[in-house]
């Protein structure tokens, strides 16, 4: 009997030890994500602390933490009972940066110089370049079964905010013809794209591969990778996931993930420094860390001098997308796997890009052929990823068991986590954006895309 309590009491002095140990490490993630949302959706997406509180961190366990917003010096914090303190500031033309690795005056005072988009009146150029919308609509669109489709998407489910649907657009023969706004949010409204952002870096590639500074099949050019086994890696290899390094994308607690995105000052380097653990381009997986690569291997190649300005001249500017903004790491890096905001409008102009096959209003801003390269599946991902966009093509030789059967196969997306997404349906000449905060009651996106295209003609 004493036996079979002291294990009992050992066993409790166990659990308790190492749940003390994992929050004593997953409280800095917390407070880290809380202070970051706080600060972006403020002072980037525009929007009041309250409703930030409300919508983005009342969940547990975020809604441990306490979050404040601090218009003084451009910042917001956060913490758990006064420990784990993380502070983010913000930075005009950079968005907001957390505070990792590094002080908050050496970050404050690092001479970065941004980028400027020109002044211009959206509204009076016509769409897509512009605001300014047709007021005819493509022959055969049922608009009352199409308004029908799009209002679902913002329907209650009896279960209060978890869809939480903030904007839908439907974009059809190049014009928009549908567009609708949860209460609070409006046409310039910026949103959080999440992994979207990924599809962002597929376009940057895209562009350097078009001017010769970068080949898809040759070593990725990660200096210390050549002294190793990981020098067998191709930039190819990190566009389709498939690069093999050591990886662990979780976020419902400490992992590579969590720890790269909320805890490091350099993200990019963070992942290029994991070892290999599968022969590349064997395996796919999906990998925040890989893409944060690409955004750091983007700035080896362009140089910081040129670093910043680069994605709004050669492609922010040049689709329309002015809102478009890319937030970077305390290192200087863009966070190229999770950190963008534009509007709606942007978003779907992004889309438009790459269903025109890389041409926007006759210039061609991304390689011929660059958009049956990113929509070709990974030879490892089973039909579902190409290079940084997701797919619905199904398994090899199997389209009908594909993610979304409702939906034409040839239909590919930039997504991010919360139900953010960006659809691209050729075949249909469609382009459908939707951007959420789901917190678990996520759209079911093959219906609402069935329904959509069930309007047209």
């Amino acid at each position: 009997m004493k036996l079979a309590r002291r294990i009992l009491v050992i066993t409790l002095c166990v659990i308790i030890l190492y749940g003390i140990g994992y929050g004593w490490r997953a409280a800095p993630i917390l407070t880290a994500y809380g202070a970051k949302i706080m600060c972006s959706c403020a002072f980037v997406g525009g929007r009041d602390a309250r409703s930030i509180h409300d919508y983005e961190l009342k969940r547990f366990p975020v809604s441990l933490g306490t979050y404040r917003l601090h218009l003084d010096d451009s910042s917001a914090t956060g913490s758990i009972l006064g420990l784990a303190r993380n502070k983010a500031i913000y930075r005009k033309g950079l968005g907001c940066t957390l505070v990792n690795e590094i002080s908050e005056d050496e970050l404050r005072n690092q001479r970065i110089r941004v980028a400027k988009s020109p002044p211009i009146n959206a509204d009076t150029i016509p769409w897509p370049l512009g605001d300014k919308i047709p007021e005819t609509l493509p022959e055969g669109v049922d608009m009352k079964r199409l308004e029908r489709a799009v209002s679902a998407a913002f329907a209650s489910t009896g279960t209060k905010d978890l869809r939480n649907t903030r904007a839908i657009l439907v974009v059809y023969r190049g014009q928009l013809i549908a567009e609708r706004y949860a209460d609070g949010f409006d046409r310039h409204s910026r949103h959080l794209g999440w992994s979207m952002t990924k599809s962002i870096m597929n376009a940057l590639v895209g562009i350097l591969v078009k001017q010769g500074k970068l080949q898809l099949e040759d070593p990725a050019p990660v200096p210390f990778w050549q002294e190793d086994d990981r020098k067998a890696i191709t930039l190819n290899h990190l566009m389709q996931a498939s690069s093999g390094l050591q990886w662990v994308e979780d976020y419902g607690g400490p992992s590579d993930a969590t720890s790269m995105l909320f805890r490091k000052k350099d993200a990019g380097l963070f992942a290029a420094h994991h070892p290999l653990e599968f022969t590349p381009g064997t395996v796919f997986e999906y990998s925040s860390g890989t893409t944060n690569i690409i955004a750091w291997i983007i700035r080896q190649t362009v140089g910081d001098e040129d670093y910043y300005q680069f994605p709004v001249r050669e492609l922010f500017n040049r689709i329309g997308a002015h809102s478009m903004i890319l937030e970077v790491d305390a290192g200087g890096t863009f966070v190229g796997s999770s950190f963008s905001y534009a509007t709606a409008r942007d978003w779907a102009r992004f889309g438009l890009l790459y269903l025109n096959d890389g041409v926007v209003a006759g210039e061609r801003i991304l390689p011929e052929g660059w958009v049956r390269y990113s929509t070709t599946p990974a030879p490892a991902s089973g039909g579902v990823y190409g290079a940084q966009f997701w797919l619905n093509a199904g398994p090899p030789g199997n389209p009908r068991a594909r993610t979304m059967p409702n939906v034409p196969e040839d239909t590919y997306s930039a997504d991010g986590f919360a139900g953010q997404n960006v659809f691209i349906i050729p075949s249909r000449d469609l382009v459908v954006v939707k951007l959420s905060e789901s917190r678990g009651d996520y759209l079911d996106d093959n219906h609402f895309l069935a329904d959509i295209i069930a309007a047209l003609p």
